[in-house]
């Protein structure tokens, strides 16, 4: 049930009249939330962007819950890259030393290995998942959706008695 609600929020996102811009954007903030989590203090500066910046919420939610899910799969990858960011990498040891004995900089908690691992995942794909995701809403609203706008069935389910009532009720709820 949970993958047809997302596919059901993914078509609504694809055939919104957001920017792709504002779709990219809220995928991307909602990519970080849904690798950091909602528990650390890091989180705190993605919600601010999301309410400040003009991103799509429904492309944020979508992220969240598709990449909470990566990440639970991914978990032990994420573990080993936060634990080797963290103890195995010499030079970096005093900096998280420092950090650490701040009075805000642990509430981020930095220190736990699947936060940090997630934090670098994060911040590695940002830019390629922007720039890809904006691409495809790009392609998907100039080629893709005039097509399947064409398909027999998508035509058949426009006209069915079911998709007129819900439109009218839809309609009529404002």
């Amino acid at each position: 049930m949970l993958i047809l609600k997302l596919i059901s929020k993914l078509v609504k996102l694809l055939r919104s009249s957001a920017a792709p811009f504002q779709i990219a954007g809220g995928f991307i903030f909602g990519m970080m939330l849904g690798f950091i989590g909602f528990k650390t203090l890091l989180a705190a500066p993605v919600i601010v962007c999301i309410l400040v910046l003009n991103v799509n919420l429904a492309s944020v939610i979508f992220a969240i819950v598709l990449f909470r899910f990566i990440a639970y799969l991914i978990d032990p990858f994420i573990h080993s890259l936060g634990y080797f960011i963290l103890a195995d990498v010499e030079p970096l040891r005093s900096f998280w030393t420092t950090l650490y004995t701040t009075k805000i900089v642990p509430y981020t908690r930095f220190n736990n290995t699947v936060v940090m691992g997630s934090l670098i995942i994060s911040i590695v794909l940002l830019i390629p998942l922007y720039i890809a995701v904006k691409k495809f809403i790009i392609a998907y609203k100039q080629k893709y959706e005039p097509r399947i706008q064409r398909w027999k069935i998508i035509q058949m389910l426009r006209g069915s008695a079911l998709v007129r009532w819900f439109n009218r009720v839809k309609n009529l709820a404002g």
